[in-house]
Formats: structure tokens, sequence, C-alpha cells
């Protein structure tokens, strides 16, 4: 089953990209968000697609996955807002199309987002992703709760020792969103040159 859903919250934001408008460089490249149940995903992929999104049933599952569009520093990205997933070592049928999505799709990026004021516990998902080859950039999300409670990440020493972007956000208030544009476009653009 497929359907089109607008968010009317969204209505009106530049990055808005209809689906008929073609890419400035002729190709469409493909953005896979991943991450646990309620780390701010979908947040994320509203304030990166706009307000028009697809929402389908993987084939043959129950599972739905939403797709949208975002224009990114002159660039389109199909953006892809995955169901939660705590480990590449699937338990649940969500967690199974995630898996499935990250290795038949070959995203040029996958934005693994976190909840910065649970690191450690999510951190060994990146590693899994990391391990499997997956070009992945980490977005530590919700850092001014994880401020407000007192505590503070080092993003540059983590993308030192990860050895991939690390990009803080605070979502709800598109605090860092911009940056983790620009981030993935420069990420992009290094693996292909």
């Amino acid at each position: 089953m497929t359907a089109r859903k607008e968010n009317p919250a969204l209505r009106g934001n530049a990055g808005l990209l209809r689906s008929d408008k073609k890419p400035a460089n002729g190709k469409t490249k493909k953005l896979i968000l991943v991450g646990s149940p309620n780390v701010g995903k979908s947040v994320i992929f509203n304030s990166l697609t706009g307000s028009y999104v697809t929402v389908s049933n993987y084939p043959g599952t129950t599972v739905e996955v939403t797709r949208g569009k975002g224009r990114f520093y002159q660039e389109v990205y199909e953006v892809v807002d995955t169901p939660g997933m705590y480990s590449l070592f699937p338990i649940t049928e969500e967690e199974r199309v995630t898996r499935t999505l990250l290795f038949r799709e070959k995203p040029d990026v996958v934005v693994h987002v976190v909840d910065a004021k649970n690191l450690e516990r999510m951190l060994p998902l990146t590693l899994q992703l990391l391990e499997a080859g997956l070009p992945v950039i980490l977005t530590v999300n919700m850092m001014d709760e994880a401020e407000a409670m007192g505590r503070r990440i080092d993003l540059l020493r983590l993308s030192e020792i990860l050895g991939i972007p690390v990009v803080g956000t605070a979502a709800t208030s598109h605090h860092g969103l911009d940056l983790l544009k620009k981030a993935v476009v420069e990420y992009v653009r290094k693996r292909v040159a």
C-alpha cells in the first residue's frame, strides 16, 4: 500500500522539493536514516525532506518505510526513514526490513542517529555499520537535552576515534541540521572523488 502524506507544519519550507524536479547533476543520491526507536529520526527526516513523502509497506511485509526527497546544497537526495533497529543482527521484522534496505539499496550515505543522553548504549550499532563497510555519518541528536543534564560530548574526538564525520543536532529546534546536510554532501563528494 502506498500513500502520500503532507505535514502541514512543514508547508512552505524552503527545502521542499517537488518530485518532478530534476537534480542539478542528473543523479539522485540516496541517504538512509537508521537508529534505535525514539532517537529523533523522523524529526530529522521531516526537516531534510519537507512536506511531501511517500509511505509504503516494504514488499512482503507490513512494515512501513518512509521516503522523501531533499535538496542539500544543489544536490538532490532520496531520504529513507527506516524502522528502528538496535543491531544489524535482526530480531524483529522491523530490524530485518532495515537491514535488507541497507544492503539492497546501496545508499550513498547512512546517517546513524543516536540519542546523546544514551550514547554509550547506541555506539555498538555504529561499529556494526562500519564493520559492514557502510558509508556512515553519526548524528548525535538531543544534544540540548544532554547538555541540560550536564553532559558534555566531544564530537571532534568522537569523530577522530570512529574515523567518520560526527554531527551534533537538536532536531526538534532545528539546531545542527544545516551542518548535517553539509557533512552529508562533503562526505559523499569525498567518497566518489
